[in-house]
């Protein structure tokens, strides 16, 4: 089948260092193939949040342009990821009574808007509402409700709110570049697609996706969301430790990261050096590749404690039995497994896009981890739009928002 013939998807990864736009395809076996990527750097976000207009419009340009000339194809709508520390994930709990004596569709509806019924400031709204559990009759743990005899109906729900202003934004960087947002996703909720398995969900997991802005976390239990957070530290803290320690522009400063920078010092050959550029017209300098993760180091740990921290606070450090998958950009740091396994206590792995086909040597990589989710995201929606619930709410994402968006595109 041609590309120009299949239904293509596409995800808009818009992070704070970088715009990733990922084309993909689902098969008829229903596996999906990447089929073209795109990325510039980010220029116009600030921790997640998008605050320059058009240097973000113009980042999107040319991610989207490169996506659309490797996969052959006209790019038109996007599900795009949304961040930033505006991000409040909500546990709550609503109760209503089963009208007919068995489960339908509506009672669902119903239940799930009695549990986002909850007090939300002004300038946030509902982005996703995801069950965690449906309960019938004092019966916990069902998870498909539909055709059930009972009386009594509830629903665990984890509600996910944020920033109106940060999402308009959002879509109308989108609208600006000549594309439809079609959904606005969670960006850890859809890194979570992409890296997880279900056995990990099951058992516990706590997924962190260490970007350039912010630090995403999200937490499964029983195969059901428990808890999501951001942490305002992240790669670019470790970009501008480096500048000022080694006193190098922001964007050496960042390569230096990439190519040497190490979370454990110990792991560092003491004779290795590195080259580093200096400021101006001066000469290159040497320096020690363990000094460079003697600056490193401390500010992963700073990450990770936080991470563990919020975790003691919400109650869910002895719940991650599978341990800890980090992913995103930031999260291949030489040495941060090991150092996430040392404070964690706890097994820790990397995670990088899984069960895809296409271009897999480009994608499998952490950087790509929500942009790929992004493209899962938009295959079950499509599947299922309309058929029965998606990701515990009958009514999509942009169905609930399109109403607040369209007076401000």
């Amino acid at each position: 089948m041609a590309k120009k013939e299949r239904e293509l998807i596409v995800g808009l990864d818009i992070g704070t260092t970088k715009i990733a736009a990922i084309v993909g395809a689902v098969l008829p076996n229903g596996d999906l193939e990447i089929l073209g990527i795109g990325t510039h750097p980010s220029k116009g976000l600030k921790k997640g949040v998008v605050v320059n207009i058009e240097s973000t419009v113009k980042s999107i340009q040319h991610a989207v342009e490169e996506a659309e000339i490797m996969a052959e194809c006209e790019i038109g709508a996007v599900s795009a990821g949304i961040a930033g520390s505006h991000i409040e994930g909500i546990n709550s709990h609503g109760i209503v009574a089963i009208r007919t004596g068995e489960v339908t569709a509506i009672d669902v509806d119903r239940v799930i808007d009695a549990a986002k019924a909850i007090a939300i400031s002004t300038d946030k709204k509902i982005l996703h509402s995801l069950a965690q559990e449906y309960i019938i009759d004092n019966q916990d743990g069902i998870h498909e409700p539909l055709g059930m005899a009972g009386v009594r109906f509830e629903a665990k729900v984890h509600i996910v709110v944020g920033s109106v202003s940060a999402a308009k934004n959002i879509v109308k960087c989108a609208h600006l570049c000549g594309l439809e947002a079609e959904d606005i996703v969670l960006e850890q909720l859809a890194s979570s697609y992409a890296v997880l398995s279900d056995d990990e969900k099951e058992l516990g997991v706590c997924m962190i996706d260490i970007g350039g802005g912010t630090t995403d976390i999200i937490v499964f239990n029983d195969g059901a969301i428990r808890h999501t957070a951001v942490i305002p530290v992240a790669g670019d803290q470790v970009t501008n430790d480096i500048a000022v320690f080694v006193r190098t522009p922001t964007h050496h400063a960042e390569e230096l990261k990439v190519k040497y920078a190490c979370a454990i010092s110990e792991m560092i050959d003491p004779e290795e050096e590195v080259s580093v550029p200096s400021i101006g017209d001066r000469p290159e300098r040497k320096l020690a590749r363990q000094s460079l993760a003697e600056v490193v180091g401390p500010r992963y740990e700073e990450l990770f404690t936080l991470v563990h921290n919020e975790l003691r606070r919400a109650g869910f450090d002895d719940k991650i039995n599978a341990g800890i998958v980090l992913t995103g950009g930031s999260s291949r740091m030489e040495g941060a497994v090991e150092l996430a396994e040392e404070i964690f206590h706890r097994p820790v792995r990397l995670g990088s896009p899984k069960n895809i086909k296409g271009l897999i040597d480009i994608v499998r990589n952490p950087i790509y981890a929500t942009g790929v989710g992004l493209l899962i995201h938009a295959a079950r929606r499509r599947h299922q739009y309309g058929g029965g619930l998606l990701d515990g709410s009958s009514i999509s994402v942009w169905d609930r928002m399109k109403g607040w968006f369209s007076n401000n595109l």
